[in-house]
């Protein structure tokens, strides 16, 4: 049985623990508003513009003159895949199903004869990455939040996909990340960046307007297609920082709670103790008088 004083000193340590999960749980209340409106901001924009390009695409499918970003370069032989997640942890397991899906990725990539890149954008997928596909991890990129999140850092994560896609590095890129759905839900998303006409999105069937454009459509698309390609980048970092801070919330309520539940089991065990112990000293007491 614990002594009283060891007692003592497990509730005082629970009761400062709770204190510092109460804490991050209103910091992380306290950011997330911001991070949801941003990232719910953002969706209009990006599908739009996905939507558009998805119509050029279909105008210039087949021809020549195809931009590489679009087209591509006949090949698949080498993926490249984005792992977003959070620099820092305690948020559940926001990181963990992030992780999970790129290692299911890779395992079949691999399997079909594919040759695997992983670029980190967070220092905890690099760090659960490490063990099982850390020859495949070729850069992290860490705290893309920092000083506020913003589309030049977006931008130049998008520029630097873009030199190392022409220069052979990997033919096909792929993003996985965390959506945001609610506070209580974020969906592991993964979209194909380049080249962007491989897959059809889901919008791009939407609408089937007939478009004539002015310049050329190759023009165009080799100033949207770099353009957008840093869009979905930045869609993608803002809804994950919703969904860390979703995450981290939930997480550091549920810390709270459990805290909580220790501190009254614990405080109730101190005290039978207690009176264990003063029972224990009248008897002795009692019996001593007795004696005398």
């Amino acid at each position: 049985m614990p002594s009283l004083k060891a007692l003592r000193v497990r509730i005082n340590s629970v009761k400062s623990t709770q204190k510092i999960t109460k804490a991050m749980q209103m910091v992380a209340a306290s950011k997330l508003r911001r991070a949801q409106e941003r990232a719910v901001s953002a969706r209009p924009f990006a599908e739009r513009m996905e939507r558009m390009l998805h119509e050029l695409a279909r105008s210039v499918a087949g021809r020549d003159d195809a931009p590489p970003l679009l087209a591509g370069r006949g090949s698949e032989a080498v993926h490249l895949i984005v792992a977003t997640t959070s620099d820092r942890g305690l948020c559940g397991g926001f990181n963990g199903q992030v992780v999970r899906v790129v290692k299911a990725e890779a395992t079949a990539l691999a399997g079909a004869g594919k040759t695997v890149k992983i670029l980190c954008v967070g220092r905890k997928a690099r760090d659960q990455l490490r063990r099982d596909w850390g020859d495949a991890i070729i850069d992290t990129v860490e705290y893309v939040d920092r000083g506020g999140l913003s589309f030049d850092k977006a931008e130049a994560i998008a520029r630097r996909l873009i030199d190392a896609f022409e220069d052979g590095q990997f033919d096909v890129c792929t993003i996985v990340y965390n959506r945001f759905r609610s506070v209580m839900s974020q969906v592991v998303t993964t979209q194909r960046l380049i080249p962007f006409g491989a897959e059809a999105g889901e919008e791009a069937e939407v609408a089937r307007a007939i478009y004539e454009f002015e310049p050329d459509e190759s023009e165009i698309l080799a100033e949207l297609l770099p353009r957008n390609l840093a869009v979905q980048l930045f869609r993608a970092l803002l809804e994950s920082s919703a969904g860390e801070q979703a995450a981290r919330m939930t997480a550091m309520n549920n810390a709270t709670r459990n805290a909580g539940d220790m501190i009254d089991t614990l405080s109730l065990h101190y005290n039978r103790t207690r009176q264990a112990v003063i029972t224990k000293e009248l008897i002795e007491i009692v019996t001593g008088a007795e004696a005398l």
